[in-house]
């Protein structure tokens, strides 16, 4: 099965050299790769001492980002590889300032791991939450480079699960340590035979409390709002904006509405201002403009949905009407506001957790959306209370990174 694994990743390989000259993003995907080993070469000396993170995204950085930040913290004079597998993560965080060097990940063949590892020669590494590259995985092993997973989290359904998956189950012996999210993967993991696993939470958590600690203040969010109430809706797609449209433009309340897409293409953000009927301004347009004036703001650009929430007073967190589902809902609960989403969410044990303590508002048409937005905007000890839970929750599940530091520096001193 290995060999049929490589001989697909190099299929793969091929087709997305192809696919890159038709969409925008495979290109990122291909030509960031490119000059990966250049730039290990001249930013990593043989004499370097390493510590490698790898992400598959955006939202598995912002997760893994409390324990980069801690690891530094006890491991200053060794220099943090971070890398990523998606132009989504990549392209938004390449200037992060918490790691030395920061490049896309290789694809996943044995001669690029080889390379991979020879170049960055990491005394440890760290895979948040997912992406089990068999690969890399193996060569770890092989030099015995201690290897561990962080707000891992399995589900039945995965690979290694599969009667065919035992090179991916082979994989899993790399890893020195399990830090998983939930008791399910704990007894997942337990099936197959793993016992150095325990359940340490999710570093999300931390990751959102810390916010709260920071200047989150955006003085052109404060002077659109003009102490007025706000629904702010984040990472929204087509399928979420096409029922709030209606609400928006319908609305005769005083309300203000930001919304932040998940997508920023210039032909998107075009169509959605053109569906307003109401006065909307966009971030790109909004120098020299009076914006208390307008009604909706439109968010084309990234980097300050997290600061934005801080303004809401409500939230609606878009992804839930598409595949794998809702985006992240721990950024508006982290500044206690009430959370409104669509019914793609059961894939994530927080929304589910939320939803269950009535925190979360869950809307499967305009008709329910209307009812939740209503209902929020109308009772302001409903949106107290519900915005309680949410905070509540994010403060009783901080933790996580402490755990998990514990362990490694007991494993590594």
């Amino acid at each position: 099965m290995l060999f049929l694994y490589n001989l697909v990743v190099q299929f793969a390989g091929f087709l997305l050299k192809i696919a890159a000259l038709f969409s925008s993003k495979m290109k990122l995907f291909i030509e960031g790769r490119k000059d990966v080993f250049t730039t290990l070469e001249q930013k990593i000396k043989s004499t370097d001492k390493t510590i490698w993170f790898h992400a598959a995204s955006l939202g598995e950085y912002e997760q893994g980002l409390p324990v980069i930040e801690a690891i530094k913290k006890q491991f200053p004079f060794h220099k943090i590889v971070l890398t990523f597998f998606s132009p989504s993560g990549y392209e938004v965080r390449k200037n992060n300032t918490v790691a030395d060097v920061t490049v896309y990940l290789p694809l996943d063949t044995k001669k690029n791991a080889q390379e991979f590892l020879r170049l960055t020669h990491p005394e440890l590494v760290f895979i948040i939450k997912y992406e089990y590259w068999p690969n890399y995985l193996a060569e770890l092993k092989k030099q015995e480079i201690k290897t561990y997973l962080i707000s891992g989290i399995l589900r039945k359904n995965q690979l290694f699960f599969k009667w065919y998956g035992g090179f991916y189950r082979e994989a899993l012996n790399t890893f020195t340590y399990f830090f998983v999210q939930n008791e399910n993967s704990k007894k997942l993991l337990h099936q197959l035979g793993k016992t150095n696993v325990s359940v340490s939470g999710d570093t999300r958590f931390d990751r959102v409390a810390t916010i709260l600690e920071k200047d989150n203040s955006l003085d052109f969010i404060a002077q659109f709002k003009n102490n007025k109430l706000t629904i702010v809706v984040g990472s929204s797609w087509p399928k979420d904006e096409n029922i709030l449209i209606d609400f928006i433009n319908s609305n005769p309340l005083s309300t203000k509405f930001i919304i932040a897409p998940h997508n920023i293409k210039e032909e998107q953000i075009k169509n959605l201002k053109e569906s307003m009927n109401k006065k909307t301004v966009l971030f790109s347009e909004k120098e020299g403009k009076n914006l208390a004036d307008f009604d909706v703001f439109i968010i084309d650009t990234v980097g300050i949905l997290t600061k934005i929430y801080s303004y809401a007073d409500i939230a609606y967190v878009g992804g839930g009407f598409g595949n794998p589902g809702v985006h992240n809902l721990l950024e508006p609960a982290t500044f206690g506001v009430p959370i409104v989403i669509g019914p793609n969410y059961s894939h994530f044990a927080e929304a589910t957790a939320l939803v269950n303590m009535e925190g979360c508002t869950v809307i499967k048409n305009a008709t329910e959306l209307n009812e939740a937005f209503s209902n929020l905007i109308r009772n302001e000890d409903i949106r107290n209370e519900k915005g309680h839970i949410c905070e509540t929750f994010v403060q009783m599940n901080k933790g996580a990174t402490a755990v998990i530091l514990k362990n490694i520096l007991n494993d590594t001193i």
